[in-house]
């Protein structure tokens, strides 16, 4: 049974930092690229970053780069995404997704609430 489990989120101030974590199972992780979506009230969900493999190499939104960092241990079977200096903006549910062909795995959702 394939699971995607992220976890990492909550509330910060505007400037802070949180570490999202995406604990993967059922498939084989190091086959597939990973991303990070997001979605804001209101909005439509939007992609925020992406991982390949092999190799590693990463792509960002303009909107988070130079701020986020996507990550992973395939080790682990996990995907990190690292946010610092958070807008308002950034709230959101973020989603971790696995994408290899036809392939697409999404997991529930981690709310990150930037407020002061």
């Amino acid at each position: 049974q394939v699971q995607l489990v992220e976890s990492g989120g909550g509330l910060v101030q505007p400037g802070g930092s949180l570490r999202l974590s995406c604990a993967a199972s059922g498939f084989t992780f190091s086959s597939y690229a990973m991303n990070w979506f997001r979605q804001g009230p209101g909005k439509e969900r939007e992609w925020v970053a992406e991982i390949r493999t092999p190799g590693g190499s990463t792509n960002y939104a303009d909107s988070v780069k130079g701020r986020f960092t996507i990550s992973r241990d395939n080790a682990k079977n996990t995907v990190y995404l690292q946010m610092n200096s958070l807008k308002p903006e950034d709230t959101a549910v973020y989603y971790c997704n696995a994408r290899a062909g036809l392939s697409r795995y999404w997991g529930q959702g981690t709310q990150v609430t930037v407020s002061s």
